[in-house]
């Protein structure tokens, strides 16, 4: 068997450009990540002194109670939307990763097929049944790596789907109870 040293280059030179990619897609996602944490940051510096200013003008009890209740709402609409951009965020870095990891290992795989398609023809008189064995082992692994791509793909959608579906009915108990706070204040 004779070995391509060309193709073997540039299926690395490849590689390191998809890890590259990758490398960047995961500093965007983490960039995204910080950039919302400093401004929730900076909000709830603000807020709080705000906070802090109108408690200390309160005067009567129904001033506090009135304080107390019209806190509660906007610390839970900011915490709501803190989330929403936090699985934002991650939803979207994770789609342009499986994305992208899906185009390279398949591109890998007929990078690969053809190094192997190259040797495999150089093979020595006599090697068919070994040639064929390889042959067979790849395919099946190509198919086990489908498989598996499929699962993780399905089973993140139904992580997305839970997760929105038990935000939503969080969000809808959290008004409610705020609902009945505020009628009470």
């Amino acid at each position: 068997m004779s070995f391509n040293t060309e193709q073997f280059a540039a299926a690395q030179q490849a590689n390191l450009a998809a890890a590259t990619d990758m490398s960047k897609t995961v500093m965007s996602g983490f960039e995204r990540l910080v950039e919302l944490n400093m401004a929730a940051s900076k909000a709830a510096f603000s807020e709080s002194f705000t906070g802090l200013e109108t408690l200390l003008a309160v005067k009567t009890p129904q001033d506090l109670m009135a304080f107390q209740a019209s806190m509660g709402q906007p610390v839970y609409e900011k915490s709501v939307a803190y989330s929403r951009h936090l699985v934002d965020i991650a939803t979207s870095t994770g789609a342009q990763l499986t994305k992208a990891t899906e185009g390279k290992v398949a591109e890998a795989q007929k990078a690969f097929s053809n190094v192997l398609e190259t040797s495999l023809k150089n093979a020595p008189a006599g090697s068919d049944a070994a040639v064929a064995a390889i042959k067979s082992a790849i395919e099946v692994g190509n198919t086990a790596m489908e498989s598996a791509q499929k699962a993780v793909k399905q089973a993140s959608q139904v992580a997305e789907t839970n997760f929105k579906a038990a935000t939503s009915q969080a969000e809808a108990v959290v008004k409610t109870a705020m609902t009945k706070v505020t009628a009470k204040a």
